[in-house]
């Protein structure tokens, strides 16, 4: 889909911002102290120190085997002792204590766009400094890849907040990219199917503008790790205003196309579209088996993470009593809740 040209104001700010890396290590700094007082501290408050809620069915390991008693979780009984003993078995676990969490971060040409001053990438980074700091508080590690038009840096994963930074450090002072001819996420999958050997907690923070064929990859992730797709969006991809004569421009091939948005019906062409891309979006997730949380431009951070940590308490509880669909996508642009 194409990208509006950002506005002159959103040009002007974006030139202001510090380019040095000292620099850009303080901008570093500064957004982790901001996120930690802001949108951590209320995350603590509102999810009562209970960070893993976000983080369900994750680190297990089998402890012994019992009889079912009533409100035990269904998905825990063990069939093959079900079928010996004639009467219902459940497993109990161990909980690892040790998460290792990785970000496979989307930072191609499309994520630079944002219509009211804050783009994509800043969201991100946003993102990935409070569920990295969110986990490292309770001495978990946290890796990420980063990927243009390729997979060209790789983070180990490690603990600790200056861990933090140095991801956060790496988003903002990356340069942004020219035109790629297209973004393929099937590549970033593929590689962090590689290099993620152990069972992890896996982001995938895109705008998901790619070329067709990844949702395939990365149900085979999903298969082996909690993968949860972290989407990015900007309100302006969904919907037009009227603007009058414009210029846009592909971010990913650099194609320009002068258009009229003052036209009704190109405008509803353009809400059409993007209709029908969220659709295949919403299925490839589905068929994927992986929970995705929407992440706008426009939209509160914390109140963003606690809807997604409410949806994933609701999902377990009814994933339990076997009333629950495999996926369920959050806050679908166009009807927010």
């Amino acid at each position: 889909m194409r990208k509006p040209t950002p506005d002159p104001s959103s040009q002007a700010r974006a030139a202001t911002r510090p380019a040095g890396a000292a620099e850009i290590g303080s901008s570093a700094e500064a957004m982790l102290q901001r996120l930690e007082w802001t949108v951590l501290r209320r995350l603590d408050g509102l999810l009562q120190g209970d960070y893993r809620t976000l983080f369900r069915g994750f680190g297990l390991d089998l402890a012994d085997i019992r009889e079912y008693q009533y409100h035990d979780d269904v998905r825990r009984i063990d069939w093959n002792v079900t079928a010996r003993m004639q009467t219902p078995y459940v497993r109990e676990y161990t909980e690892d204590r040790e998460v290792a969490a990785w970000f496979l971060l989307d930072l191609s040409p499309s994520i630079e766009f944002g219509s009211e001053g804050v783009d994509k990438r800043r969201v991100s980074a946003e993102f990935v400094g409070v569920l990295a700091r969110l986990l490292t508080r309770h001495g978990n590690r946290v890796g990420a890849l980063l990927y243009g038009s390729r997979v060209d840096t790789v983070i180990p994963a490690r603990g600790g907040r200056r861990q933090v930074l140095q991801l956060m450090h790496r988003m903002l002072q990356r340069p942004p990219l020219g035109t790629t001819g297209g973004t393929d996420l099937g590549v970033l999958l593929a590689d962090a199917a590689r290099f993620v050997r152990s069972r992890s907690l896996v982001f995938v923070v895109s705008d998901f503008i790619s070329a067709p064929g990844w949702g395939r990859t990365l149900g085979h992730l999903a298969q082996r790790h909690e993968v949860v797709a972290v989407r990015l969006y900007d309100p302006l991809e969904m919907e037009l205003p009227d603007l009058g004569l414009v210029t846009v421009q592909d971010a990913e091939t650099g194609e320009q196309v002068f258009i009229d948005t003052h036209d009704p019906a190109f405008r509803q062409r353009y809400a059409q579209l993007a209709i029908e891309r969220e659709a295949e979006l919403r299925t490839a997730l589905a068929e994927a088996g992986v929970d995705a949380l929407e992440l706008a431009t426009d939209e509160d951070l914390a109140d963003t993470l606690l809807r997604f940590a409410d949806m994933r308490k609701q999902r377990s509880r009814l994933t339990a009593g076997g009333g629950m669909p495999g996926h369920l996508a959050l806050n679908t642009p166009g009807a927010r809740a």
